[in-house]
């Protein structure tokens, strides 16, 4: 059944604004919108938002008071750096003795690059001691005549002892300039990377400040009453405030919209997913349900910014073929977009009589082997999507969909070049662009320790239907394109979750530490809106670094997917002896919850143990979790501390590496508790009583626990 309440997202691209509305109860998409990106308009990108918005509501028919849920990503923080588009900071040192020796080396933040031949506008002044008001607002007054916009406040420890960062700021913001202490952005140890991290969110502040105000008073002069959200470079969406206080959160977030539509519209838990446009692919790693993020690298440096895990590689639906003595020697990186020639496929089959076959070079500069055609008609690229399109590769009603036949006119030309068949031509066509791919698919497989038998191949992006098919029949990996995958981003935007880090540099942290981190992360998605009922928080504890860190994510409002399409038993466990590669009569359940059922399989190897795997399938049919190995338990929230105390006794291994507790995942209603992030006993029973609190004391529970080596 559905409603009339709906969920909005808006993608804000380059060159183009896509907004999609999806039903709040099925979450099945109901209207999607293309408007040209506002870059030159006085309110810039916010005008097209806004229109989008406006006409998404006319398409579906919905009043403003309908969007339960709004939220937008976009390119504006990456483009402004860059481009080299930021602000003047202004850094204020804080220090003495030796303190004050690391806090003036801050002053060459000023050299880092942005474009070539233009680098940070950053003036640095030093405050000794930051109690002397005196001292700090001179030095505050000498960065404003440098012409400083926006000011950073930064001390050697200020993230043990905040005080000095926090007195120098609150003088700084007195002036009206956008100011952050730099423990603000980031809470990790390293002096130098903890700044140039704040350095750069400063930068970008001010404009991102005026975008968000533009889009802030737009929203609501519209009538729409839904907090506005944005989208996070790590897959989940932040409040508006939160943006107004860390926009660098925002930056590289372009590629995390469609990978969040991945997660959440393809239900993916294991593999890779391949976001292709016209020019390039963006390639990201989902396991075990959860988006690979790592500290993302900005202006040539490491930052604390941690973002998703993307590769990009130059290889879209719209890359050119290059020719060299009768054999593909490549695709792209120029694609027919840039070149301004229209594909093939695409043309009309009269336009194609009497092509033949040329190289020449795109644009100045390019190298002069990319073929095209001269026909009747002009002159027509020949791309990855003709290819594609000539081997039956792209489904009717995709984006990327043109006639088979006059795509196997188009390469006809080429094949009688190649001297050999149009399929083969067409195929030799698509292995010169995925291998790119593949070289980058096979290191992130490697990598993350993707179980190749189970991870899938998602396509996503106008040009999906190019890339990711015929890279899983190169593969042997099963593959399939994302419904709606023209307009994955702007869904995974209207489906993202809202999405808190928190993570700190605690030695020998206690497990009144950990929950404390843990219950920090937990109250700051609270805050920005996401319902305390679903918040669940992944907890890992690193024991070389001693980083605490806490990911928190929550929806807005309980959300609930349309019971009619559910799995019933026999195809829960067909694709649970799918997911197992045995025959559903080897397969077991093993425990389950209302939402999720536990099945199992039993391997037996010759002079070794026999093997137990294990997958937890939800009530849709989607394995949410597979364990190799593992040991399966069902008890209830009144028994379950004392029955995981003597689990996590019996399991833990004890040796050079030290103390190694098994990785734990507790389901619980609706969730799955990640716990398997956290090596010591004693904090991981304290955060498993956590998740327990508030429960019902006769509510069932299972434990999934995998024994570490």
């Amino acid at each position: 059944m559905t409603t009339h309440r709906i969920r909005v997202g808006i993608d804000v691209g380059g060159t183009f604004t896509d907004a999609v509305a999806v039903d709040a109860t099925t979450l099945r998409l109901v209207g999607q919108v293309k408007v040209p990106t506002s870059h030159h308009h006085q309110d810039g990108v916010a005008h097209g938002i806004v229109e989008a918005l406006d006409r998404l509501l006319q398409q579906t028919g919905h009043r403003p008071a309908d969007v339960a849920f709004l939220a937008h990503g976009t390119t504006q923080a990456t483009n402004a750096l860059l481009e080299g588009d930021v602000a003047t900071v202004g850094l204020l040192g804080i220090g003495t003795g030796a303190g004050a020796v690391l806090t003036r080396r801050l002053a060459s933040l000023a050299k880092l690059e942005l474009t070539p031949g233009k680098r940070l506008p950053l003036h640095y002044a030093h405050v000794p001691d930051p109690e002397d008001t005196g001292a700090v607002r001179a030095a505050v007054e000498r960065l404003l005549a440098a012409g400083a916009e926006a000011l950073v406040t930064s001390e050697p420890f200020g993230v043990d002892r905040p005080e000095g960062e926090d007195a120098v700021a609150e003088a700084a913001r007195a002036t009206g300039r956008p100011t952050t202490a730099a423990h603000e952005i980031t809470s990790l140890y390293g002096l130098r990377k903890r700044t140039r991290t704040a350095v750069v969110n400063a930068a970008i502040l001010p404009r991102m400040l005026a975008t968000a105000d533009l889009v802030d008073a737009a929203i609501t002069k519209a009538g729409v009453t839904a907090p506005l959200m944005v989208m996070r470079c790590d897959g989940g969406v932040m409040a508006l405030d939160e943006m107004r206080r860390r926009p660098l959160l925002t930056v590289l977030s372009g590629p995390a919209a469609g990978v969040a539509g991945a997660l959440m519209q393809e239900r993916v838990s294991e593999g890779v997913f391949l976001e292709t446009g016209g020019t390039s692919t963006d390639i990201s790693v989902v396991k075990r349900g959860k988006v690979a993020v790592r500290h993302a690298t900005i202006l040539g440096r490491t930052s604390y910014l941690n973002a998703l895990d993307v590769r990009t590689v130059g290889v879209g639906g719209g890359s050119m073929v290059r020719v060299a003595d009768g054999r593909v020697t490549g695709t792209g990186p120029r694609s027919a977009h840039i070149a301004g020639l229209p594909y093939a496929c695409f043309a009309d089959p009269a336009d194609l009589r009497d092509a033949k076959l040329t190289t020449l070079s795109p644009l100045p500069g390019d190298p002069a082997d990319y073929a095209v055609l001269d026909a009747a008609g002009g002159r027509f690229a020949l791309t990855m999507t003709c290819a594609a399109n000539a081997l039956g590769r792209v489904p009717e009603g995709d984006f990327a969909h043109a006639d088979p036949a006059t795509a196997r006119t188009a390469l006809a030309p080429l094949a009688a070049a190649l001297g050999t068949d149009v399929a083969t031509a067409a195929a030799r066509l698509l292995d010169a662009g995925t291998d790119q791919v593949k070289t980058v698919v096979d290191a992130l497989v490697r990598e993350y320790r993707l179980d190749t038998d189970h991870a899938v191949l998602v396509g996503g992006g106008g040009g999906a239907a190019s890339v990711t098919p015929h890279l899983a029949a190169r593969t042997g990996m099963s593959g399939r394109i994302a419904r709606h995958n023209e307009v994955i981003s702007p869904i995974g935007v209207a489906l993202a979750l809202v999405r808190e880090q928190v993570e700190r540099i605690v030695p020998g942290a206690t497990q009144e530490q950990i929950l404390a981190v843990r219950a920090e992360a937990e109250r700051a998605v609270v805050q920005q809106g996401a319902a305390a009922d679903g918040v669940e928080v992944e907890v890992t504890v690193d024991p070389q670094t001693n980083a605490v860190r806490a990911v928190a994510t929550g929806a807005t409002e309980l959300r609930t997917q349309d019971r009619a399409h559910r799995a019933d038993d026999a195809e829960r466990l067909r694709l649970a002896a799918a997911s197992l590669k045995t025959d559903p009569s080897r397969v077991h359940v093993l425990a389950g919850t209302p939402a999720h059922t536990v099945y199992g399989t039993e391997v037996r190897r010759r002079f070794r143990p026999a093997r137990h795997p294990v997958r937890v399938v939800d009530a849709d049919g989607v394995v949410r979790h597979h364990a190799p190995d593992a040991r399966v338990e069902a008890t209830t929230v009144a028994a379950a501390p004392d029955k995981l105390a003597e689990l996590v006794a019996e399991t833990t291994s004890y040796g050079d590496g030290g103390v190694r507790a098994p990785a734990v995942r507790l389901l619980l209603g609706s969730r799955i508790a990640d716990l398997s992030g956290v090596l010591d006993p004693r904090p991981l029973l304290a955060l498993a009583r956590s998740e327990l609190r508030a429960r019902a004391a006769d509510e069932p529970v299972v434990a999934v626990l995998e024994v570490r080596e």
